[in-house]
């Protein structure tokens, strides 16, 4: 969805199972560690952490919602490619909605959100089981 309007226009429409409407986006996020242990809380006393932490990398965390029942479906990876992108929408089509007639998906305009790339991708044979 590209305008504001026909984001708005899906949010209207009644609900069908059969064409669900999922809510997508995506994005980076540091994998910390703790320097020191927590102290536990005690009586009276909320557990306490150090502010100090251990940088550990990065991942990118996809995640895809169907406001209306409240599923809701996470991935973690390594990157952030228009390849991980069409491989989780892939997995969202086959074990969340494989008997729905249309899926209506909602989400920004980030470059690895083309139809070109993610028709690409699932044009490609499938690796056997």
């Amino acid at each position: 969805m590209y305008h504001m309007e026909d984001v708005l226009e899906v949010y209207q429409r009644p609900y069908d199972p059969k064409r669900p409407k999922i809510c997508m986006d995506e994005g980076s996020k540091q994998v910390l560690a703790h320097t020191r242990e927590p102290i536990p809380m005690e009586a009276g006393e909320p557990e306490r952490i150090d502010y100090e932490y251990e940088r550990k990398g990065v991942c990118s965390v996809f995640v895809a919602m169907e406001p209306e029942t409240g599923t809701c479906q996470v991935r973690v990876s390594k990157r952030r490619t228009k390849k991980d992108w069409a491989l989780f929408l892939r997995e969202i089509i086959d074990v969340q909605y494989p008997h729905a007639d249309k899926i209506v998906l909602v989400m920004d305009n980030l470059n690895t959100h083309t139809p070109l790339r993610f028709t690409r991708r699932l044009n490609q044979p499938r690796p056997a089981d």
